[in-house]
């Protein structure tokens, strides 16, 4: 009977151990559970909507990386001015949204190695003359993404920076008269509204500057961050990152 007894006993603390194990923050790594990652929604081609799906460059690489680690992808989108914090609240595991590795933002997430490095770009409207290097940028009307390594740069060479939730609406506004002057942005973000939206804006110049993007995790989440990186080397090594890139840029832009 005692025996009996002690059985059920230790039989029930195991069964409480594996319901606490299989509780706590969406942060955790599991390799049977969801992988949760996010970004604006507002950037393609990196990421956007299309037909009410969550689409583009960033989202199939985040797919990519979660089969890697036998995890479920769930892409989801938040406000990129307080993306940082949500992350930090648990909201999501991870961001995949094209985020500029800095020093500033090492101070509160943990980023993975670079898994793409592109160019910030002078845009303006097609056939306009007024603008061809940063000289000519002083006191004009510059459109950018708030909280974005751009609003920073473009600060740098006008008072009159105009902030916007959305690269795509920035660019469409330089065709406004009046509106805004020029506009800071990713070069493949431009190059790709010229291409597959024809829209009538043309690059300035060579990139003001290089940024290596990154995926952050919260600060301290060495188990979820060690996973991404291997998942991230192995697309690479395997093709299927080249794959995602060529779909999107007809180039591996990795490389």
């Amino acid at each position: 009977m005692v025996k009996a007894v002690r059985s059920f006993f230790w039989s029930g603390l195991l069964l409480v151990g594996l319901v606490v194990s299989g509780c706590g923050s969406t942060a955790s790594v599991d390799s049977q559970g969801d992988f949760t990652f996010a970004m604006s929604g507002l950037y393609p081609p990196f990421n956007y909507q299309e037909n009410g799906e969550l689409v583009g460059f960033d989202v199939e690489i985040g797919n990519a990386l979660a089969k890697k680690m036998g995890m479920n992808p769930k892409p989801v989108t938040n406000p990129w001015q307080t993306i940082l914090a949500a992350l930090n609240t648990d909201k999501f595991q991870a961001i995949i949204g094209s985020m500029a590795i800095t020093d500033e933002r090492k101070k509160e997430v943990d980023f993975s190695e670079p898994y793409y490095e592109s160019g910030a770009q002078i845009f303006v409207a097609k056939g306009q003359t007024a603008i061809s290097s940063t000289d000519d940028l002083q006191g004009k009307k510059i459109g950018v993404v708030v909280s974005s390594t751009f609003e920073a740069v473009a600060k740098k060479y006008s008072d009159q920076v105009q902030t916007y939730d959305s690269d795509v609406t920035a660019l469409q506004d330089l065709l406004v008269p009046g509106r805004l002057d020029a506009v800071i942005t990713d070069e493949l973000v431009g190059k790709y509204a010229i291409t597959k939206n024809k829209l009538a804006i043309q690059p300035v110049g060579e990139p003001l500057y290089l940024d290596q993007m990154g995926i952050p995790v919260k600060k301290g989440n060495a188990a979820l961050l060690n996973k991404i990186n291997k998942a991230l080397q192995e697309i690479k090594e395997d093709g299927t990152y080249a794959e995602i890139s060529k779909k999107y840029f007809g180039e591996n832009i990795a490389e």
